[in-house]
């Protein structure tokens, strides 16, 4: 079986519950990810904020206000009051079909893997991509051989 553990992210950026809405708006651009777990100071996994959730606080009013005016009000949001607290996580031995299928009947974009409490990853719909094109790959390199022995044979 072959396991969340193998494909997930284990170097999560994660964010506090006191940290506001602008350090989750900063760390997401500026490393070009979608997700953002919240933890305790020990590494426990307490909620989940996301992109979605992001664009689902900016409402069509706050499209007016300015760069400045934008990140003086998210300075002001701690995470803690934004972030989703009811969770679906796996567990890091949990099978990636497994968490795959969960992923897709929930409409989920991730999921926070776990031991116990602790946040150990992150596995998400970019790496279920990676490894959809890891395998195309593969086949296609399968494909090019098998003919290429059809075509010595003749």
């Amino acid at each position: 079986m072959i396991t969340v553990a193998e494909f997930m992210t284990s170097d999560v950026l994660a964010l506090s519950p006191q940290d506001s809405l602008f350090d989750a708006h900063r760390l997401m651009l500026d490393n070009n990810i979608r997700h953002v777990p919240v933890v305790d100071g020990e590494g426990g996994l307490l909620g989940l904020f996301t992109h979605r959730d992001l664009l689902a606080l900016s409402d069509s009013a706050l499209l007016n206000e300015t760069m400045a005016e934008r990140q003086l009000r998210e300075q002001k949001i701690p995470l803690g009051d934004v972030m989703k607290t009811r969770l679906e996580v796996v567990d890091e031995h949990c099978s990636l079909r497994l968490a795959a299928v969960r992923m897709q009947k929930h409409k989920y974009g991730c999921l926070p893997v776990v031991r116990g409490r602790q946040l150990v990853g992150i596995i998400t719909d970019s790496d279920y991509v990676a490894i959809a094109i890891n395998l195309l790959e593969q086949a296609e390199e399968a494909e090019s051989i098998a003919d290429d022995l059809i075509d010595d044979d003749l």
